[in-house]
């Protein structure tokens, strides 16, 4: 089943398909006439300069409020206190720590978060941001982003991955091939029907880092050794029946790759493509100082 997925992926990426089942009801602007795009940050978590989800949200959202027609607003240290932080958006962002405690799988959280998803409203998930666990979570993930990392299944080593090709995608204007070293997660798990997705990022693992020994869990995985020499997804865009978008992008884990102005750049993209905002010829457009990236960061 794997296999005949990362076919359908493949094909996506050569061919850059899409299918759009409809198209969703125009989604009011704010008071400026803007677009909005909420970003939601973890708490702090991991050693310094690593899942700065705070430091890399307001960085995101300083980014995004400079592009014209579009209002970023962000919230820290988890899900919003603000019962109408969501209110009027055209896409969420969430960059935060996964698993069991993941905020999005909280108290009511998917019932809101659903809610919203039916109604068009993009959705992109970043770094560990993508995982939670296949019996709370997974199927709303399959529905919403088109896939999730599954403990135990997916794999979460830190390796450099290169990209050495890109697809014809909107997420990926004026981005060029980089390489970086990331804790790049792969082994995704995506539903059986892949027909939506576009591959954004793909890189094929070294034999070395399919045994996972800076992953944690520590591996090897049978089945992760045994796929060697299989080129892996990374990051995917997907067209909702619901007509909203979804994506999931797996790295982050190091927040001075917010310095690398491809890897800056397609997120961005990303985030203006879910909201449904057309993204310029060049890309987004970026500067982001070193002083910057030291900027907000949490005290760990």
């Amino acid at each position: 089943m794997h296999g005949e997925i990362l076919f359908r992926l493949g094909v996506a990426l050569c061919t850059g398909a899409l299918i759009v089942t409809h198209t969703p009801a125009a989604r009011a602007l704010d008071a400026d006439g803007r677009k909005k795009i909420v970003l939601v940050a973890g708490r702090p978590s991991h050693g310094k300069g690593e899942h700065e989800f705070n430091a890399g949200v307001q960085l995101l959202a300083r980014c995004l409020n400079q592009v014209p027609g579009i209002a970023a607003p962000f919230y820290l240290n988890g899900w919003p206190k603000d019962p109408h932080a969501f209110d009027g958006a055209d896409s969420l962002v969430f960059f935060m720590d996964g698993g069991p405690g993941h905020p999005m799988i909280q108290d009511d959280h998917l019932r809101i978060i659903g809610g919203l998803m039916h109604k068009g409203v993009g959705l992109a998930c970043l770094h560990y941001a993508v995982e939670v666990p296949k019996d709370h979570g997974g199927r709303e993930f399959l529905d919403w982003i088109g896939g999730y990392y599954e403990d135990h299944w997916s794999t979460n080593p830190h390796w450099e991955a290169k990209f050495s090709q890109l697809p014809d995608h909107p997420i990926t204007r004026g981005v060029e091939p980089f390489a970086l070293r990331d804790e790049w997660y792969f082994n995704i798990r995506f539903g059986p029907d892949t027909n939506g997705i576009t591959p954004i990022l793909v890189a094929k693992p070294s034999d070395q880092t399919r045994l996972g020994q800076s992953a944690w869990p520590r591996g090897p995985y049978p089945h992760i050794v045994a796929a060697r020499g299989r080129a892996e997804v990374l990051a995917w865009a997907v067209e909702r029946p619901d007509g909203g978008r979804g994506f999931g992008f797996t790295g982050g884990h190091f927040h001075n790759n917010w310095g690398n102005p491809n890897f800056r750049k397609l997120v961005l993209n990303a985030l203006l493509w879910t909201a449904r905002i057309e993204v310029p010829p060049g890309g987004v457009q970026s500067t982001v100082a070193d002083d910057e990236l030291r900027q907000n960061l949490d005290p760990k």
